[in-house]
């Protein structure tokens, strides 16, 4: 068992979840970056070039913003962690630059990614550009059509975008075509996985990287409300990189309240959903063992959400973890009432954001919290990206 919330066992176990399943040919790259990651991101050297970055380039600290108006209406005190102010635009650049750092350090020459929403491809492809490595980003056909200003923001930092078109052709595919590419590249490939997914030590070492999220929250809060711990810490979960880094520190503080919040699609027994906490079992993707959505025969059915980041069959193993022992709470958002979080924000604080991170503020009504607690909302991206598809929703916007 794991001795903190935080940290997995030595093969990468949180409870009954995590673990590495690779194919015989990646075993090696599992291995190296496994034995090797804790050892390189403690050398000062490399912390001293990250936080160089994430300071310079990235724009951290991200600010804290106390939203009055969205506060009054839910008779609470609301705060926004403002990772849209990111460089690329949401919270996928802190992981990128973290990886990009490792594998140099580890001689790999060239990167491949996963998107589904687009926003980690973008990281990848921006930090591949500054290292000056080439870039393979794999994407859903789907998510390539719904997502097509991402699309070109690869392309023009000089990414290559690979369609996959099995499955569902969103991001499982993504992420399958990505893994057969490691496979058939295994010694100067490095995988920039970008959510807590994938083979031990993916899932920690996203976290870890993610951890500055909740550094600075803890910091600011401390500064803005005389504590570092807020009554709620609420954040949107697909694999679930934004909240694993949202909730990090916050994980052995027993009374804040971690609320994980999903994609419900049409509605979590619609046929059409993401709620992976409330339709998962326990299985294996992509290399790890969490809950996953699957039938019974244990063939993962395809998920649902007109997000494109929050369309996965599974989550990360840390947050099944936390939600099997009762740690964080799971609440399940449709696609309508994320709509609706879009407008109401946009209107109440002149903050447009993603779809993805609509469903964690759609979950505000749901919280029971009263007029003195304080509350942390992770904004985890920004809406640009999903212009079009607010455009096609726009009646139900305005």
């Amino acid at each position: 068992m794991t001795t903190s919330y935080k940290q997995p066992t030595t093969r990468g176990y949180y409870g009954q979840f995590g673990g590495a399943f690779v194919p015989e040919m990646l075993f090696p790259n599992v291995e190296e970056l496994r034995t090797q990651y804790l050892e390189i991101m403690a050398d000062p050297a490399f912390q001293a070039e990250l936080q160089g970055l994430l300071r310079d380039y990235v724009g951290r600290p991200t600010p804290l913003f106390e939203a009055k108006r969205l506060s009054a209406k839910y008779n609470t005190r609301i705060f926004l962690k403002r990772e849209d102010l990111c460089h690329t635009g949401a919270h996928k650049i802190n992981n990128t630059v973290g990886q990009i750092l490792l594998a140099k350090r580890l001689g790999k020459t060239r990167i491949i990614a996963e998107t589904g929403a687009g926003q980690h491809g973008v990281a990848t492809a921006t930090v591949c550009a500054l290292m000056g490595l080439p870039c393979v980003v794999y994407m859903g056909a789907i998510d390539m059509e719904r997502q097509a200003p991402n699309v070109a923001r690869m392309r023009l930092l000089g990414a290559e975008v690979r369609r996959a078109t099995s499955g569902s052709q969103t991001l499982k595919d993504a992420t399958n075509e990505a893994i057969r590419d490691w496979i058939a590249n295994p010694v100067d490939t490095h995988y920039i996985i970008g959510s807590v997914v994938g083979p031990h030590p993916y899932p920690d070492l996203v976290a870890r990287l993610q951890a500055v999220i909740s550094e600075e929250m803890r910091k600011q809060l401390l500064e803005k409300t005389g504590s570092e711990l807020p009554d709620f810490v609420v954040a949107c979960v697909g694999g679930g990189s934004n909240a694993a880094g949202a909730f990090y520190h916050f994980l052995d503080e027993p009374e804040v309240r971690l609320v994980a919040v999903e994609a419900a699609g049409h509605g979590v027994h619609s046929g059409h959903s993401a709620a992976t906490s409330v339709l998962g079992k326990p299985g294996i993707i992509h290399g790890s063992k969490t809950l996953l959505m699957q039938d019974e025969h244990g063939q993962i059915t395809e998920p649902y959400s007109l997000s494109a980041g929050l369309d996965y069959p599974g989550i990360g193993p840390l947050h099944a973890y936390l939600g099997e022992v009762g740690r964080a709470e799971f609440i399940a958002i449709t696609d309508e009432e994320a709509l609706a979080a879009v407008a109401e924000l946009s209107r109440l604080e002149g903050i447009i954001p993603a779809l993805e991170t609509a469903h964690a503020l759609a979950a505000l009504g749901q919280l029971g919290a009263g007029p003195d607690d304080v509350v942390v909302v992770n904004l985890s991206g920004r809406g640009d990206k999903d212009l079009e598809t607010y455009l096609k929703n726009m009646d139900k916007l305005i």
